[in-house]
């Protein structure tokens, strides 16, 4: 019998996600290899087409970048510390193979009452049901170890200056961390908190999403934020096959102004001391 997800507002665009991650899961040549992903994805009794529309794979390619960042930083720290903000539904710590590695979900409590349907916490995988905002969990996180600090989906869905406030306090708690998330462009963001809201399909509008940022704009904002000049590497998505596989990167090489105005996928190293 399938599980009832019963999720609205920000939580239910995990089921977004996890739509389009097992779009791509279940394909030979997906991006990601995933079968637990595919599991909790067909348990639930969900109609994900009529809400999101057709799956895109887009999800399953970021999940794939995010994967390939924290394999690297893994490499380096195998026994490093991995903070998800806001994971969701992800199914991350099964594709990774990381037995030294202590591993840190942080979200909503209804996010994590769904979470744990499927996927259980254990002593080297920890679930704090707590907002990111939320920055008492900072406390739960060892300071003895390299952190790597990713947010798939989620930074989108604060506001700038909760946005700001945020930053400086990682960069002040954690430094010498690592943080990867992904962007919403200035667009997308407007139209979502426009009185018509973005109507993802005919019956699914989207949260509103307050913070959307510029590619161009990330290295002065985040600095500012941060009180030091810094730097905001850009992590080009590719994908795995059709027309935006070599697109992307070409647009990357020759659309300047385009790929500005595109969501993308970044990450920063924070100073190993604050100014």
């Amino acid at each position: 019998m399938k599980q009832q997800a019963n999720l609205t507002g920000v939580p239910e665009t995990m089921l977004w996600t996890l739509h389009n991650r097992a779009s791509e899961a279940i394909r030979e040549d997906g991006c990601i290899r995933d079968p637990h992903c595919l599991d909790i994805y067909n348990a639930l009794e969900y109609d994900y087409e009529r809400h999101f529309g057709k799956a895109d794979g887009s999800h399953g390619v970021r999940s794939m970048l995010f994967d390939e960042y924290l394999r690297a930083f893994l490499d380096k720290h195998p026994d490093g510390v991995i903070v998800n903000l806001g994971e969701g539904l992800e199914t991350q710590r099964y594709r990774i193979d990381a037995p030294q590695a202590l591993w840190f979900s942080i979200d909503l409590p209804e996010a994590i009452d769904i979470r744990e349907r499927f996927i259980k916490p254990d002593t080297q995988h920890i679930h704090i049901r707590k907002s990111a905002l939320d920055i008492s969990w900072f406390s739960d996180i060892p300071a003895d170890r390299p952190v790597f600090i990713t947010a798939q989906g989620l930074f989108m869905y604060f506001s700038e200056a909760q946005m700001a406030t945020f930053i400086h306090a990682l960069t002040r708690h954690f430094p010498g961390a690592r943080l990867m998330f992904d962007y919403l462009n200035t667009f997308l963001s407007k139209r979502s908190i426009s009185d018509k809201g973005w109507m993802k399909t005919p019956h699914y509008r989207t949260p509103p999403m307050p913070w959307g940022i510029n590619r161009r704009d990330l290295t002065p904002t985040l600095s500012r934020w941060i009180g030091q000049d810094i730097k905001v590497h850009n992590v080009t998505f590719l994908y795995p096959r059709g027309f935006r596989r070599w697109f992307v990167p070409w647009a990357e090489k020759y659309l300047g102004a385009l790929i500005n105005k595109a969501p993308g996928v970044c990450y920063i190293d924070f100073p190993e001391q604050s100014l």
